[in-house]
């Protein structure tokens, strides 16, 4: 973590309010791991076994890639205020809608229809 050298130390009100920030992005990931251990889990008979994997998998990749993204977007975060530079932009936050979106759609279809 050579960052942590460069720049100057933010306030720490920024700084907690980043780390407040990464803490939702986490649990948010957990919401989602706990989706697929619950899917797995807890409805055998949602949809076909091929089908709740297939969910199971996604949900579990997406998890994974929050907790990624989170880690990720708090360091960038980190090292702008340090250097008292604007905040970057993060497109991830479309990708996530987008992925709710088809979740939600897919669930939606498997209750009704399968």
């Amino acid at each position: 973590m050579a960052w942590k050298k460069c720049g100057k130390s933010p306030d720490y009100r920024f700084t907690l309010a980043n780390e407040r920030t990464f803490l939702a992005w986490i649990r948010t990931a957990l919401a989602f791991l706990a989706s697929a251990v619950a899917i797995d889990q807890l409805t055998p008979n949602l949809a076909p076994q091929a089908y709740r994997d297939i969910i199971v998998l996604l949900l579990s990749i997406f998890a994974a890639s929050l907790a990624y993204f989170a880690y990720r977007r708090w360091s960038q975060n980190e090292k702008a205020m340090r250097k008292e530079a604007e905040l970057p932009y993060t497109k991830v936050l479309n990708v996530i809608s987008l992925i709710m979106f088809i979740i939600s759609f897919v669930m939606a279809y498997l209750l009704l229809f399968i």
